[in-house]
């Protein structure tokens, strides 16, 4: 090879995979930790229920706008059995605010009777049996698993599926896909709460019409190739 080819080779830089590597997977989850250490959901509730209650209104609507619902909702009726007595009709008012509410209202209502026929009245431990409930699904199903129980569980949402596909940190072109490349890859030591950082960065740093790459502390290791133009913050070590 002629010493100009040679030289320049040698100065084109390597090509990154697409896929971050075990090395970065961990520096990406060791910020998110420093930047915060204790993570949890943005619904407000106190108990399984309430939280598999407030999971079950989330679909198609915002945190924010259940948080305001069930702030009146709960005080008036927060079990199966007040719930149950309350019934569809009655639900409706305290919900109304909420996308899709007269599904959502038979879907609760209909799940605090198979809670008290089935469970006894208690929020299930088992996939299955949380899979099992009227408007329960997967997603719902982890996330009740993970932040009611503390099992390692991976809840896939809009955020976390934008996030795991523009980062390179487990794309998939499925929720479930996705889902199962994050359970390989992310860390033990930070599997609990991996869910809710990546909910939160998507949140509010990459956001799905303009991430704020800028101050992204994770820009440097993202494979997102369309990174919103700004000047940078400068990352800490």
């Amino acid at each position: 090879m002629p010493a100009a080819s040679a030289k320049k080779s040698a100065s084109k830089p390597a090509r990154r995979s697409p896929r971050l590597s075990a090395g970065e997977v961990e520096t990406m989850f060791a910020r998110l930790k420093a930047l915060n250490p204790k993570p949890t959901t943005e619904l407000e509730f106190s108990t399984p229920y309430e939280l598999l209650v407030a999971v079950t209104l989330s679909a198609q609507a915002t945190d924010v706008g259940v948080n305001k619902a069930t702030r009146k909702l709960f005080p008036v009726a927060n079990t199966p059995k007040a719930i149950a007595d309350l019934g569809v009709e009655a639900l409706k008012p305290y919900i109304a605010t909420i996308g899709l509410f007269n599904t959502k209202a038979a879907n609760v209502v209909a799940m605090a009777h198979q809670l008290l026929e089935r469970h006894g009245g208690e929020v299930p431990h088992d996939r299955a049996a949380l899979e099992a409930l009227p408007g329960v699904g997967r997603k719902t199903a982890n996330v009740v698993m993970n932040t009611a129980f503390g099992e390692p569980t991976m809840a896939v949402d809009t955020h976390i599926f934008r996030v795991a596909n523009r980062t390179g940190l487990a794309p998939g072109k499925t929720v479930r896909a996705v889902e199962d490349g994050l359970l390989k890859v992310v860390p033990p030591q930070y599997l609990h709460d991996a869910h809710h950082w990546l909910i939160l960065h998507g949140r509010y740093v990459c956001k799905a019409r303009k991430p704020d790459c800028p101050h992204c502390v994770l820009r440097d290791l993202c494979r997102f190739k369309e990174k919103t133009a700004g000047e940078p913050d400068r990352l800490s070590e």
